[in-house]
């Protein structure tokens, strides 16, 4: 990866932490000074983005290092690793918020004052994850960086919550019903839990080696294929580092050509794989037919 890429990918991690420190002091000043539980859990819920945030943008800065004696293969699975470490702070944080919201239930619960100051912090939150958000998941995919993608998801969840949050208390504030604070809180728990648990199964999926898709080998079949003097492949096996995808397969050549022509047919094979599928570590083993 070029340095302008390492580059752009730790500015948005550090404007990942930027934003989660203004949300996270926003929502516990207007959470603790009405005494809102849903804007405290969502206090909550930005502190544990922070967190994530920090967690990511240091793991981008690892996952950049070069293979070293004891990483042959660089270190980029240090992102799969922060995504895994991401999604279960997401659901403690909604286990947090559920324990929260379930007490309020059973204690009875007076008008909170300065709903206005919760409406709109909530509004200013939407917007800022908006947009940090789709910077985050759109860096994230130009990069191949996981970590990104993983707070990406994360922040675009909290867009929704936040928005919820913020209907409930309007609603509370015309109705005067105490009781829709902590059901949004509840409500916010849910979605929470929803986004850590697509984040878990996709970092199992990828710590554990698990193949690409059947649409992507399909894409990498067809880059091979379109090689001259490429008559064939099989036993392509595929699985993730980080950003880089490792890949190895058998290469059938003509049996009649020489060795070296043979593996000139290779070099490029590998050579196309990078330049139009993406970062990848190709490994082919030539089968004359």
């Amino acid at each position: 990866m070029s340095q302008d890429m390492i580059q752009l990918k730790n500015k948005t991690a550090h404007l990942s932490v930027i934003s989660n420190t203004i949300l996270v002091i926003g929502k516990l000043a207007v959470g603790l000074s009405t005494g809102t539980v849903s804007i405290l859990s969502e206090g909550i819920h930005s502190a544990v983005d922070l967190l994530a945030a920090a967690i990511a943008c240091l793991a981008v800065k690892k996952s950049s290092a070069p293979p070293d004696a004891d990483h042959d293969y660089g270190h980029g699975k240090v992102e799969n690793v922060s995504a895994a470490f991401e999604s279960l702070l997401i659901i403690v944080a909604a286990l947090g918020i559920f324990y929260e919201a379930v007490g309020k239930f059973f204690t009875p619960q007076e008008m909170p004052q300065g709903l206005y100051w919760a409406i709109g912090v909530m509004a200013v939150s939407s917007m800022i994850n908006a947009f940090v958000s789709q910077r985050l998941f759109r860096i994230g995919q130009q990069t191949g960086s996981e970590a990104l993608k993983a707070d990406g998801m994360h922040l675009r969840a909290d867009v929704w919550t936040s928005a919820a949050v913020m209907t409930g208390v309007a609603l509370m504030k015309i109705t005067g019903w105490t009781w829709i604070d902590p059901l949004i809180a509840c409500i916010v728990a849910c979605g929470i839990l929803r986004v850590g648990y697509k984040m878990c199964r996709k970092s199992y999926d990828d710590l554990t080696d698990t193949s690409l898709s059947t649409m992507e080998e399909n894409r990498i079949g067809r880059i091979i294929l379109e090689n001259p003097g490429v008559l064939g492949f099989h036993h392509l096996r595929t699985r993730a580092v980080g950003e880089t995808v490792v890949l190895d397969f058998h290469l059938e050549v003509n049996r009649l050509i020489p060795v070296y022509q043979a593996h000139a047919i290779s070099d490029a094979v590998a050579m196309s794989l990078k330049s139009k599928y993406g970062p990848c570590d190709p490994t082919i083993h030539i089968d004359p037919k």
